[in-house]
């Protein structure tokens, strides 16, 4: 069986992805990983069902106890009608006490970052947010990777080919 790769609006075990953060995954090295809530408005739902989402460029920001995400794009909802919402707004994550204080002391740890990498309505219909600690590669990690990549490619080829 091969392993399939998630794409916009696959649905896994009843859990809807609606965007991934490839860039995150990219440029940083993930060493852990949280789930959090976040609050939205009406409108801003509905455009995320939608696939008004947008990822890129997003990170997340430590504001005092609580934390934001800062740089998502969420479209506007074209049936809004006048208090339609404000697409680029600092929307707060909800997190358990506990989940902050230690993602707080990863955080603070020379080099590491919190990053969002990907948007999605898990069985319940909740969206959600699946954040990772990550530590930014250098221009040589990046290079091995898609060596890796390549190798990995080249091999299973040469073994498609013998078959």
């Amino acid at each position: 069986m091969t392993k399939k790769k998630l794409k916009k609006k696959d649905t896994v075990d009843g859990v809807k992805t609606v965007d991934v953060n490839k860039k995150a995954r990219r440029d940083y090295e993930i060493l852990d990983t949280a789930e959090a809530g976040i609050v939205l408005c009406g409108s801003e739902v509905k455009s995320i069902r939608n696939n008004g989402i947008s990822l890129r460029d997003s990170y997340i920001r430590m504001k005092g106890d609580e934390c934001y995400l800062v740089g998502c794009h969420i479209a506007p909802y074209k049936f809004a009608g006048v208090d339609a919402h404000d697409p680029y707004a600092d929307r707060k994550l909800l997190l358990h006490r506990r989940e902050i204080d230690r993602l707080a002391m990863q955080v603070k740890t020379k080099g590491r970052t919190l990053v969002p990498l990907k948007v999605y309505f898990n069985k319940s219909g909740r969206c959600k947010v699946e954040l990772g600690i990550g530590r930014g590669k250098k221009l040589y990690d990046k290079r091995e990777d898609v060596k890796g990549r390549e190798a990995k490619r080249h091999i299973e080829r040469a073994i498609k080919l013998h078959r």
